[in-house]
């Protein structure tokens, strides 16, 4: 049965508060992780110290997941672990001499409700993943640029897919699997890597490209890019049209905006260093956020064409 929307918004707003929870107790445990231990009745010791402030990492790096995608039960399901984890250590802390055992008794108590909640949350979001909120959560971004090359240079330059990490800083790697299919890794945001295959649906020789992702994407999205000759003999205009379903909707597009990984805002900053790289063969230094990549080594105009070999 499918679960009600008031049930989705509360297991929502759930996983949200436990996301915050996470990154402010795990800040606490690595500003101040011997006032952390005290108060939890650990011994006052170096040891101590270091196991609250790689506890504090952890929990840093949840609280960012659960953000990320608060609509994902798994990141609830890897708290849970962790409080495992938390319930052993203070389980081992409650048998030595020379800890508060009090104090040791109460963090426990906290650490077991809080548990309890993360297991609700993760319960709730198992149940409430439908394809109703799949429809949602898509999102639509266009980006347009001209560049002062030849219609038939650009369009080969882009229809070599595995040049795309030479001026998308976001992509780690594509590789063509055949003439239509390619696999793509990618960042993602908070140090997070996504990857997904993607096939080629429309391909007409310098006019227009059109490509969708295959199932089990970690990305669902689909788009085209056109090429026409930009008016007084300019170049040309290429514009981009993408498609995509962010993982938690509007909220982990404003996430994803903190982190830098707004997709509206890469594909903007990515095509002013294509358009860097096919007119002036190399990418310039930071002109603006996010445009921080080094300058790439420079290319002759022969050697843009060389590495623009279209693969059929």
């Amino acid at each position: 049965m499918q679960a009600l929307p008031n049930e989705d918004r509360d297991a929502g707003r759930l996983a949200l508060g436990l996301g915050w929870f996470s990154i402010g107790l795990g800040v606490a445990e690595v500003v101040a992780p011997r006032a952390m231990a005290r108060l939890s009745g650990l011994r006052d010791d170096q040891s101590s110290e270091s196991i609250v402030r790689s506890l504090g990492a952890r929990e840093i790096a949840h609280g960012v997941s659960i953000l990320a995608q608060p609509d994902r039960a798994r990141w609830l399901w890897s708290r849970v672990a962790g409080d495992a984890v938390d319930l052993s250590f203070l389980g081992t802390a409650m048998s030595q001499n020379d800890s508060d055992r009090r104090r040791v008794a109460a963090a426990t108590a906290a650490v077991v409700g809080v548990t309890i909640l993360d297991i609700l949350a993760a319960q709730r979001l198992s149940r409430s993943s439908t394809p109703r909120q799949s429809a949602e959560r898509g999102a639509r971004v266009e980006q347009v640029v001209t560049i002062n090359r030849p219609i038939e240079e650009v369009y080969q330059f882009w229809r070599n897919f595995e040049n795309f990490p030479r001026f998308m800083r976001h992509l780690e790697e594509v590789r063509v699997l055949d003439t239509r299919r390619s696999r793509w890794q990618a960042k993602g945001p908070a140090g997070t890597s996504v990857q997904w295959d993607a096939e080629i649906v429309q391909d007409i020789d310098d006019e227009w490209i059109a490509w969708r992702s295959l199932p089990g994407a970690d990305v669902e999205n689909h788009g085209s890019v056109r090429f026409r000759r930009a008016p007084g003999a300019r170049g040309t205009e290429v514009r981009v049209q993408l498609e995509y379903y962010p993982p938690a909707g509007a909220l982990g597009r404003g996430i994803a905006w903190l982190f830098g990984e707004e997709p509206d805002q890469q594909i903007r900053e990515d095509l002013h260093r294509f358009k860097q790289l096919m007119e002036a063969h190399e990418i310039a230094l930071s002109e603006g956020p996010g445009l921080w990549r080094p300058a790439q080594p420079s290319a002759r105009p022969e050697e843009i064409k060389a590495i623009a070999g279209v693969r059929r």
